[in-house]
């Protein structure tokens, strides 16, 4: 669950909201630009993960690196340029070559890239606002978004994502509750 918060004193209390109604420290990350607020106030930053692409350029990277290492690979066959047969073993290494160099490139691309789930947020944690992600199994949703419309309305259900993790889902649906009622 994604909630926007306009200041680091709401970002604090909800954080101790939550804790209150179970919800662990470890389950609530915060991306904003005012890192050093977070840290006075104990409260656990967004990690490279969620901030930026790692992941899901570098298994792009690494596929691309695979299709591109068998073509190659292809190629060799076809045209053997060699006046010997090459070992299968040879193969082998120039894919699995290819895709570690697309793996590498990829995750050198990913590090330089924000996060397409959260790109969408840019502005506004540019803008000040604290972005904070809270995993939360799905029969524990109801219950802290109960509680943050009872003691944070300030607060606004920016977005639900069901697979942070995985790098190719798609962006978070907006919730489209929370947007009639922010």
């Amino acid at each position: 669950m994604y909630y926007l918060a306009p200041s680091l004193a709401t970002t604090r209390e909800i954080a101790a909201d939550l804790r209150e109604v179970g919800i662990k420290d470890y389950y609530l990350h915060v991306i904003a630009r005012d890192e050093a607020g977070l840290q006075q106030e104990h409260l656990q930053s967004s990690n490279y993960f969620e901030t930026l692409d790692l992941i899901r350029d570098g298994v792009i990277g690494g596929a691309i690196g695979f299709i591109a290492g068998l073509v190659g690979v292809a190629l060799l066959i076809y045209f053997n340029p060699f006046s010997f047969d090459v070992p299968t073993i040879v193969h082998a290494a120039v894919v699995g070559f290819a895709t570690l160099f697309g793996t590498w490139v990829g995750g050198l691309t990913g590090i330089d890239t924000e996060n397409h789930k959260i790109a969408r947020f840019h502005d506004d944690i540019e803008a000040g606002k604290y972005l904070l992600l809270v995993y939360v199994r799905r029969q524990h949703e109801s219950a802290v978004e109960e509680m943050m419309r009872e003691r944070h309305p300030e607060a606004r259900l920016a977005a639900v994502d069901r697979h942070f993790i995985n790098p190719f889902s798609q962006p978070p649906r907006v919730d489209q509750t929370a947007t009639r009622r922010a």
